[in-house]
């Protein structure tokens, strides 16, 4: 009898999943989707020009999404909140974006890196960043990219972006870095 319920969780689990699938991603009219959110310093600029199919958006031509879906997107670290493991509305966009490309490219392999900020234990931030990274490829494996593609290392504290003991640098350094 404890079937059902499970079932029933199972079913409204996968219509989030559908529902946060089918969402915009918030991207400005000039195509700029996402600024310079993910912290790094990668020396690439953000701005509108070619990138409003950056995301693998199905508008326009199927040429114009398939050429989108042949490159890694841009935004490449999501954040997450104080002792948390779930995965942010604002950058379930950019988590799908990771997932298109690696379902149009299924040789394309990547590690999520968790990482975590310095308050807890060592061994408590290594789990917690074990956690964030797991959620995102769960995330990614209900999205149909291949458990083969994804690999999960966890840093904890150990790597921080930013350096500092304020809530600025935690926030940058609690997060799930995409490394293709």
């Amino acid at each position: 009898m404890q079937l059902k319920p499970l079932a029933r969780s199972l079913a409204v689990a996968l219509s989030i999943v559908v529902i946060a699938g089918c969402s915009s991603t918030g991207g400005t009219q000039d195509g700029d989707s996402y600024g310079s959110q993910d912290g790094s310093s990668m020396g690439s600029s953000t701005s509108g020009v070619g990138t409003s199919g950056q995301y693998g958006s199905t508008s326009g031509s199927g040429a114009a999404g398939q050429q989108a879906n042949s490159r890694i997107p841009e935004v490449r670290t999501i954040y997450f909140d104080y002792d948390r493991d779930t995965i942010k509305s604002e950058y379930e966009s950019v988590v799908m974006a990771h997932a298109r490309y690696l379902r149009a490219n299924p040789n394309a392999r990547v590690v999520l890196h968790g990482h975590t900020d310095e308050r807890g234990t060592r061994e408590y931030n290594m789990a917690l960043g074990e956690r964030r990274a797991g959620a995102v490829q769960r995330f990614l494996n209900t999205q149909g990219v291949s458990p083969s593609q994804m690999s999960v290392v966890s840093y904890g504290e150990e790597r921080p972006a930013v350096s500092g003991q304020n809530e600025s640098a935690y926030s940058q350094n609690r997060r799930v870095v995409f490394n293709y």
